[in-house]
């Protein structure tokens, strides 16, 4: 058996565009990337902390040090630039993986800048 745990999240990051004429995904600064251990392609969840949206998508990577956060295709209209969001990653995991596992939790500041990283949950 296995259970679906918090892998880790990208925590209040702002949406710096929403370009409804791509095929979808969310770009991230592959900086950010890098710090939250996500990977091109993966399944996350998006919560608009502005409005209450949730929604699924999948990550593709932006420029280095851009500090980008664009939601493309159906997605851009879930979003605002300028909203804070939340990007979630979850991971299957046995039991016992779980128990031992910390997930990694990237707060960035109002330019998606990362101002704190932390592995568990508080």
């Amino acid at each position: 058996m296995t259970i679906m745990m918090l892998q880790s999240k990208i925590h209040r990051a702002t949406v710096t565009d929403a370009n409804l004429n791509y095929v979808g995904s969310i770009t991230v600064d592959r900086d950010l990337l890098d710090v939250a251990n996500l990977r091109v392609g993966q399944k996350v969840d998006i919560v608009n902390i502005n409005n209450g949206e949730r929604f699924s998508t999948y990550i593709i990577a932006g420029e280095r040090g851009k500090k980008e956060m664009c939601l493309n295709g159906a997605a851009a209209r879930k979003v605002h630039v300028g909203d804070k969001i939340i990007i979630i990653a979850y991971a299957q995991m046995t039991p016992e993986e779980a128990d031992e596992y910390l997930p990694k939790i990237v707060i960035v500041d109002e330019d998606n800048s990362v101002s704190q990283v932390f592995e568990g949950l508080k």
